[in-house]
């Protein structure tokens, strides 16, 4: 299969092209796979150190400020001639779109020259860009079940999960903890703010690591983010025993491994990788995002009781220190939150996709 994949800008549309190439590869090594990205996305540092081709083409994010929108549209129709040229260079059997202003010149072009199309929806509510284009392609893949019903009637829709929950589910938690020197006798609460870290939950960790009275039982491993580690690292000195403070983390999917309870923002690649494995959660919907889909994310764990939410605006350390407490006092629940989770998680999405991509393809 030759199989070309475009979408980007953060993470979230990154990891789980990522997560599915490297599922390919390993079965089918014969496969070629291209990235397509834009030059001012977060694909530029992540896809090449992952090891995999990167070509871009111009692109960028749809406007409301109606002063923009001649460079806009000026831009697509840049990007659908660059996107046109590598189709022809690459000849690809099929494209997946996973989200963000760059798959759109991709798709249209694909489109126009008739090559198969599938999109990846990683959130609870759709882009704009996967919105606008699935009823014309040839399949279009969710992550969640719930998803199907914020999409046109006329989309061809099929829940395969997450690819980037099929990475994390191999690992035991004796092998994570091994990997990051961490007492797997311990309760071990992971932190993390994404990929490119959070600041407000940041600074909210900070007070809580400062003020807080730790339970003596607890680990915590906080992940900043590269921008706020010396910012917050400063404000830590002298850091608790408790407590190891890292401004990133190659090993995340042994992190998750070892961790019994997430502090977290509710990404769609947080929320593949807490349900592939069961962990409960404590999310913290990034406010800044469009469309609040955070919010809507969080919602499909809450709702089922896998999760607790809370409210940026309502987070601060001793609302942490409460709900951090809560679980550890109540295994029981842990483990309610534990099963529930896992029942919402896709264990073999990066599988799924594949057979997807293959039965279009053909």
């Amino acid at each position: 299969m030759k199989l070309l994949i475009g979408g980007g800008g953060t993470g979230g549309h990154i990891y789980p092209g990522l997560a599915l190439a490297r599922y390919i590869l390993s079965i089918s090594a014969e496969s070629e796979i291209l990235f397509v990205g834009s030059e001012a996305g977060l694909e530029q540092k992540i896809v090449p150190a992952s090891g995999f081709k990167l070509v871009n083409i111009p692109a960028k994010g749809f406007q409301r400020n109606f002063r923009q929108l001649g460079q806009v549209i000026s831009r697509l129709y840049s990007g659908i001639r660059k996107a046109g040229k590598v189709m022809e260079d690459f000849k690809p059997d099929v494209v997946l779109g996973t989200g963000g202003f760059v798959a759109a010149p991709l798709v249209i072009a694909a489109l126009l020259k008739r090559v198969p199309v599938v999109l990846h929806e990683q959130n609870a509510l759709p882009g704009l860009v996967n919105r606008m284009f699935a009823p014309f392609v040839n399949r279009v893949c969710i992550s969640f079940a719930e998803t199907a019903k914020k999409l046109s009637r006329l989309s061809q829709v099929v829940h395969t999960g997450n690819p980037r929950s099929t990475e994390v589910v191999s690992l035991s938690r004796e092998v994570g903890c091994l990997a990051l020197n961490l007492d797997q006798h311990r309760v071990i609460v992971l932190i993390y703010g994404g990929s490119r870290g959070a600041l407000r939950l940041n600074e909210v960790v900070a007070d809580y690591l400062k003020e807080a009275i730790l339970p003596e039982e607890l680990t915590i491993v906080f992940i900043t983010g590269d921008i706020y580690y010396q910012e917050i690292s400063g404000k830590l000195d002298p850091l608790p025993e408790q407590a190891k403070i890292y401004p990133y983390l190659n090993q995340m999917p042994e992190a998750l491994a070892a961790a019994d309870l997430v502090v977290a923002r509710s990404g769609a690649t947080t929320l593949a990788e807490l349900t592939a494995i069961g962990l409960p959660a404590i999310l913290i919907p990034s406010p800044n995002v469009v469309n609040n889909h955070q919010y809507y994310n969080a919602r499909v764990l809450t709702d089922v009781g896998a999760a607790v939410l809370i409210e940026e605006k309502d987070f601060n350390w001793k609302r942490l220190e409460h709900e951090i407490n809560q679980l550890l006092k109540n295994p029981v629940q842990r483990i309610s939150m534990q099963k529930k989770s896992k029942a919402l998680g896709v264990t073999d999405a990066a599988e799924r996709l594949y057979h997807v991509l293959q039965g279009v393809a053909s």
